[in-house]
């Protein structure tokens, strides 16, 4: 498909009907932005090529047999002569075998003349000479075929056609010239290599042949319906079709010309099936030029059109002065062959290289149709968020060319996608000005029944994850757990979403499976508790200490002592063997991420308020409804702001239901490789 946009985007040269201008186009801007989708489906058109021979294939058919009969009887005489021959020769008592033999009749075949090669030299039947070969019975067959029809003929006019026809396949001149042009295509024939197929319709010729022998009384018609009809000659002409079809495919051709004195090249491609040509074009001035060469397209294959190649002609129709709306209505007109009039860009091209393939993961939903400034919104390329996406080309920063994860056989054309970075420009733009407590980054709150103390998280968090940073998108990497590393799970959920039960469920049916890493304290410890199965009892001062060096994934003040989950301990526990099963606030994901522990993040979200007021029920609480709604406001609160941090989500409607859940995404992991952040694998 050729595809004609329009352009247009904060910070970069927008395609329009008027040519590329330098600036901002927007709402705001006082500019219309118009944009028109355009796909033009060029399939292959019916060519059909009517020849003089077709017209007399009966004469033909009497030619061939006249010679085939001629060949026959020549092959009989010297049969009889060889056979003589060898009675003398042949001593059919010198052995046991040959006198067998001898007893048996001979068994003899019939040679086929249409494969034996004509003679050279061969004059026709008004003595002129033939070139030698295949060409010389070709023209002859010609000349019989004109012959034949010219005596067919009653109105004066064709009989005098076909005469002017004879008289110049009979000049010397004209079979001089047949013979040096059959020796110059004998000589550049390649020597040894396969014919090319003479057709890719090889079943359709079998079913025809089957339909005619349907009625076939004859034993040697019976014997052929038979072998056309068996599996293995069935599945030799399928493979014959298969080759067939990519054998006959036209190849793209490319030639430089001169025209109305420029350089200009002449392109052909073909466009095969359903398969589109992958480009789009805009207007510079007067002129059409290609914008964009899709991935994926046959004119991206082919490698003959280029980015800013200016067209002049496609199939003979000059284009130069028309719109984009006009090229468009002129392409869907047009079928089979395009044939384009370019003059070659004047860019310095650098050689093609392999381009390596980007997976990332997405951060927002995106709909191309509703994105004003997507060049071409046909290939816009639409996705949700956590969608993992297959950038293959960043040619143009402001539009990648991408795939969707597992769309691959579904998506023959790439799509297009906004670009990191201007992505992240227009989010900026409607991104409101608010002021910001500098130290609610990275804090966790936490309450005793007296007052409210504060507490700092790590702070070497991921520059990444800023709060000022705008989510677009996360470079990712293919990732299979060792049997000997496994993955801490992080269950993150707001408060009654059942996080906290599940986690007790799995350590009691399976202890030796899981586990939960020793947390940190500076209160005493008490009379059953002992240092490193509990906690791990430290005084203030080593608290603090390993806390500013960032040792803790969490840590918070209860009742004037200090508590949290170092990541020492999470790595104790995986050293075992075991999972390590943590139930963390939101904030703490930020810390955890950008350790080395590589987590699986599950977002356990609330069901529905009226079944989370049953399930509370059970549980002996009745919340009211203000409360309620504040849980569930909280989970969406939660989702919106660290949505992007999550692996995964289950909804606890069903606590049976939630648990197979959980353990079947848990076993998952040993049997299937995950995306994680690729700086994870650096």
């Amino acid at each position: 498909m050729i595809t004609s946009h329009q352009n247009g985007g904060p910070g970069y040269v927008t395609e329009d009907p008027m040519g590329p201008v330098n600036g901002t186009e927007g709402p705001g801007s006082g500019a219309k932005l118009q944009q028109r989708e355009r796909a033009v489906d060029c399939p292959p058109g019916d060519r059909v090529v009517r020849s003089v021979s077709s017209m007399v294939q009966g004469s033909r058919c009497s030619a061939q047999m006249e010679r085939m009969q001629q060949y026959q009887e020549e092959l009989r005489r010297k049969r009889e002569e060889d056979t003589n021959k060898g009675k003398h020769e042949i001593d059919l008592n010198a052995s046991l075998r040959l006198k067998k033999l001898a007893q048996n009749p001979a068994k003899t075949g019939i040679d086929n003349p249409t494969f034996e090669a004509p003679e050279a030299g061969k004059e026709t039947k008004n003595g002129s000479p033939l070139p030698g070969g295949d060409t010389a019975a070709e023209l002859e067959e010609l000349l019989e075929a004109l012959r034949r029809v010219q005596s067919f003929l009653v109105d004066s006019q064709s009989q005098a056609d076909v005469a002017l026809l004879l008289g110049l396949l009979r000049k010397e001149d004209f079979q001089s010239a047949l013979a040096i042009h059959s020796a110059v295509a004998q000589q550049m024939q390649p020597r040894g290599s396969p014919p090319l197929p003479v057709t890719a319709q090889a079943q359709g010729l079998c079913l025809e042949v089957q339909y005619i022998l349907q009625s076939s009384q004859h034993k040697e018609g019976i014997e052929l319906s038979n072998l056309l009809t068996s599996p293995h000659l069935q599945a030799l002409m399928q493979a014959h079709d298969r080759v067939a079809e990519q054998e006959l495919e036209p190849e793209p051709e490319e030639s430089v010309i001169q025209y109305m004195g420029e350089t200009v090249k002449l392109v052909r491609l073909e466009k095969a099936g359903d398969m589109p040509l992958g480009a789009t074009v805009r207007n510079e001035m007067d002129g059409v030029v290609v914008s964009r060469v899709v991935k994926g397209g046959a004119a991206e294959r082919s490698g003959l059109l280029a980015e800013g190649d200016e067209i002049l002609q496609i199939n003979g129709v000059p284009v130069r002065g028309k719109n984009i709306n006009e090229v468009h209505d002129l392409l869907t007109e047009m079928h089979g062959t395009l044939t384009f009039l370019l003059i070659p860009s004047s860019q310095n091209k650098t050689p093609p290289h392999r381009e390596m393939v980007m997976h990332v993961r997405a951060y927002f939903n995106y709909d191309p149709s509703d994105d004003p400034y997507m060049p071409c919104r046909e290939l816009g390329l639409s996705f949700q968020k956590g969608d993992i996406l297959h950038i293959i080309s960043q040619d143009d920063p402001n539009w990648w060319q991408a795939y969707r994860d597992g769309d691959e056989d579904n998506q023959p054309l790439a799509g297009l996608v906004p670009g990191k970075s201007f992505q992240q420009q227009r989010e900026a733009m409607k991104k409101p000005i608010v002021d910001r407590n500098p130290d609610s980054p990275g804090k966790l709150w936490k309450k005793n029944k007296k007052q409210r103390k504060k507490t700092m998280c790590n702070p070497n968090s991921n520059a990444d994850y800023s709060g000022d940073d705008i989510l677009t998108y996360e470079e990712m990497a293919l990732y299979h757990q060792p049997a000997n590393r496994k993955r801490p799970i992080a269950l993150i959920g707001s408060p009654n979403s059942g996080q906290d039960e599940l986690r007790r469920r799995l350590l009691s049916i399976q202890p030796d499976r899981f586990s939960g890493a020793v947390p940190h304290t500076t209160r005493s410890p008490r009379i059953h508790e002992k240092n490193g199965r509990e906690y791990h009892f430290v005084n203030r001062l080593a608290f603090e200490t390993d806390d500013a060096a960032g040792k803790f994934i969490e840590s918070g003040e209860y009742a004037r002592n200090l508590y949290g989950t170092s990541s020492d301990s999470v790595q104790q526990v995986i050293n075992s063997g075991r999972i390590c099963l943590l139930c963390l606030h939101t904030k703490s994901l930020r810390v955890l991420r950008s350790s080395n522990l590589k987590p699986y993040v599950i977002f356990i979200a609330p069901p529905s308020q009226e079944r989370l007021r049953s399930l509370l029920a059970k549980d002996g609480k009745n919340p009211k409804p203000e409360e309620l709604k504040e849980l569930m406001e909280k989970a969406w609160e939660m989702e919106q702001a660290y949505g992007h941090l999550f692996d995964t989500a289950i909804v606890n409607s069903e606590p049976d239901t939630a648990f197979h859940e959980l353990l079947r995404l848990i076993d998952k992991l040993d049997t299937e490789p995950q995306w994680v952040p690729s700086s994870w694998l650096c």
